[in-house]
């Protein structure tokens, strides 16, 4: 194997706030993995919301600070390497890692479960409370580099890490099944395009709300029909019309949600099926 470099190109953030915080490095040091670890070369690595907040610091559970403006909310070390959607190959593993993984092309599970070596009692975001993707390598668990066999290019298959794992959290907690009725809001988004096709894989029927320029995308997704943001729902789909509704924006229609959600039952204490993502991820 070629001897790896001792430095590395990347981008450090320097601090919470706007982009003057993003510094270009050209001498970052290439990280070592521990014994359980994985060296991955990046081949690309996707811009996340996440990332944009977590860089504003719109974590914060106080209003005005940051320094909780974190996913588990503690303080972030700086300079910190964000990129939470990555995809690459292994070309270094640690010593309990079998070797047979160099070479393996994988995606990096953005929420993860062990550092270096720790098994954490909550979980990290990968560029927020350890280090990402926005350079030419990163270490991660070896459990957290999930080999990819697909046909897709790198950027392609850095998209979907975060937005993927949300949307399909979202239907697995509303337990969608075949022949069900979705309805998605934000369908447009990384999130909700993931969540109408894997709305779709799981064999459920998709209404898509979004904007009529992108009604036609949605359609090539999977999508059985789109909705206009400005659709009454009331109307179409209809009340008492839909199994689970996909709430990724909230606003002026969560009253309507209610109504067409057919298990909805007024002034009685049910368990709600309409999954809300409120506030971009």
């Amino acid at each position: 194997m070629t001897a790896l470099p001792d430095i590395m190109r990347g981008v450090w953030l320097t601090g919470h706030g706007d982009m003057d915080k993003l510094e270009i490095r050209q001498d970052i040091p290439v990280p070592v993995p521990g014994p359980r670890d994985v060296l991955v070369r990046v081949a690309a690595a996707g811009v996340n919301n996440t990332d944009i907040n977590t860089r504003m610091a719109w974590y914060s559970k106080k209003e005005g600070a940051s320094e909780d403006a974190s996913w588990s909310g503690q303080p972030l070390n700086f300079p910190r390497i964000q990129g939470a959607d990555v995809c690459g190959h292994i070309i270094a593993v640690g010593g309990d890692v079998s070797s047979d993984r160099i070479g393996e092309r994988v995606l990096i599970e953005p929420c993860i479960r062990e550092v270096n070596g720790k098994i954490l009692d909550q979980p990290w975001y990968i560029g927020s409370e350890c280090d990402g993707g926005f350079a030419e390598y990163t270490v991660v668990a070896a459990r957290h580099a999930h080999k990819i066999d697909s046909d897709l290019s790198e950027a392609q298959l850095a998209s979907f890490p975060c937005s993927y794992s949300t949307a399909e959290n979202l239907l697995t907690r509303a337990n969608v099944k075949s022949g069900e009725r979705v309805l998605v809001t934000g369908a447009s988004g990384g999130v909700g395009s993931a969540a109408v096709q894997l709305s779709k894989a799981r064999g459920a029927f998709v209404w898509a709300v979004t904007s009529p320029a992108k009604s036609d995308a949605l359609s090539k997704l999977g999508a059985d029909e789109t909705l206009s943001r400005e659709t009454d729902l009331l109307g179409v789909p209809g009340a008492n019309s839909v199994d689970v509704v996909i709430d990724l924006v909230a606003g002026d229609k969560w009253p309507q949600f209610f109504s067409v959600w057919h298990r909805y039952v007024p002034d009685c204490s049910v368990f709600l099926f309409i999954v809300q993502l409120q506030g971009n991820f």
